[in-house]
Order: C-alpha cells, then structure tokens, then sequence
C-alpha cells in the first residue's frame, strides 16, 4: 500500500468512526435508552464501544448542533430536554415544512408516489380500527417522511427531519388514543386526495392544517396530565 492509500484509510477511519458515534448514541437517545435531561458519561460511553473519549467527545458535538443534547459549562452534556413553549414552536415550523413539502409533491407526483401513499393509508386505517398505536406510529412516521423525502428539496428534507428528531425528545407518553387515531388518517386521506388531484394549495392546507391538530392533541394530553399530577399530589 502506498503512502497516500495508507493516509487515505486512516483519514476515513478517524472520520467515519465520530459518524458511527453519532448515529448510535443518537438512537440511544431517541429509543430511551439514555433518558431525557439525563446527563452523559463520556467515559462510560468510550468504554461501551471500546473507543477513547476523543471520538465519543466529537459525536456529542455534532449532536449538539443538531439540538439533541446541550454542553453545560462546568457540569458536562445533558440530553436536551423540551419545555412545552419550545415544543409548540417547533410545531408550527413543522406544519410549514410539511405543508410545504406536500405542495412541491402535488406538482410532481407521480403513479408510483400515489400508490405508497395509498398502501401506507390502508395499512394505518387497518391499526386505526384496531387501535394499535404500536402499529400505527412507524406507518404514521413513515407517511410523513415519504411526503417530504419525494418531495424533491433536499435542504426542506434535512431540516424537516432534523426538526422531527428533536420533537421526539418530548415524550408526552401516547398522544393519540381511541378514536383520534382514525381522526388522524382521515386528515391523511384527505392529504393525498389532495396531491392526486394535483391540488397543491390544498395540499399545502391540509397538511399544514394535520400538523397544527396533532399539536393541540399535545397540548390536550400535556394539559391533561398536568391536571392528573395535581390531583395525586
């Protein structure tokens, strides 16, 4: 191996292995497994992977540009942890990207776009009727994220998911019970019967208008447990 190859190996090695750092510690973080407004070990963390703290130190960076964790001077990194006035703040940039996205769809959707819409549609109503939550986010999560990937815009695209990954922090616990799981498809169906019909001002509507429910559902449930608190106290 040349010198140059050689130099070429270790550079991808120094620079991938932060990447893979951060993909994994960020499903640590999103999955529960490193609990929220936690702090984080780095040296616990170094001695899980088998790494040195150098790597791991450079991981929590770039989540920290990504609004997942925040630096405290003089008492480490913390899993960033959401009041409610923040999260209905990111709720309303969502429903503008969303809304969005489902416009520049409408102009450029074609059969095979219309037909995953339609299949994840079935699919969801088929845990909506069966209130099976477990079954239904994934497909929900999927939905949202094959609007704005087709879409076409890349910069919409990474700040979309960017802005979802932080929302996620925020575990309300299940935001949608009973009957407000086929409430939500039916506000889906009517997105896609928008972007079928090449409607893209109602695209842009609807999906901006299912973004702003499923925020006052949050903001019913935080209410709600609030009160529950109160009353176990």
């Amino acid at each position: 191996m040349t010198s140059s190859a050689a130099h070429d190996v270790s550079f991808l090695r120094l620079t991938s292995l932060p990447m893979l750092l951060e993909r994994e510690i960020e499903s640590m973080i999103l999955d529960g497994r490193l609990s929220e407004g936690g702090r984080i070990n780095e040296n616990q963390l170094a001695a899980t992977f088998g790494v040195s703290r150098g790597p791991v130190r450079e991981a929590l960076r770039s989540l920290e540009a990504l609004g997942l964790v925040e630096l405290l001077p003089n008492r480490g990194v913390f899993i960033r942890s959401l009041d409610i006035a923040q999260v209905v703040e990111m709720y309303g940039v969502r429903a503008a990207l969303f809304g969005y996205a489902a416009q520049l769809l409408a102009t450029r959707a074609e059969p095979d776009v219309i037909a995953r819409l339609r299949a994840l549609l079935d699919e969801m109503g088929e845990a909506a009727q069966a209130h099976d939550f477990d079954r239904y986010y994934p497909l929900n999560f999927a939905f949202h994220d094959f609007i704005v990937e087709r879409a076409g815009n890349g910069v919409l695209t990474a700040q979309y998911r960017g802005l979802v990954k932080q929302l996620r922090l925020y575990r309300a616990g299940n935001l949608m019970t009973g009957n407000t799981l086929e409430l939500s498809n039916e506000e889906h169906a009517r997105i896609v019967a928008a972007i079928e019909g090449r409607d893209a001002a109602s695209a842009y509507q609807t999906s901006f208008d299912h973004v702003e429910r499923g925020k006052e559902r949050l903001l019913a449930r935080s209410a709600s447990a609030g009160r529950a608190e109160e009353q176990s106290a």
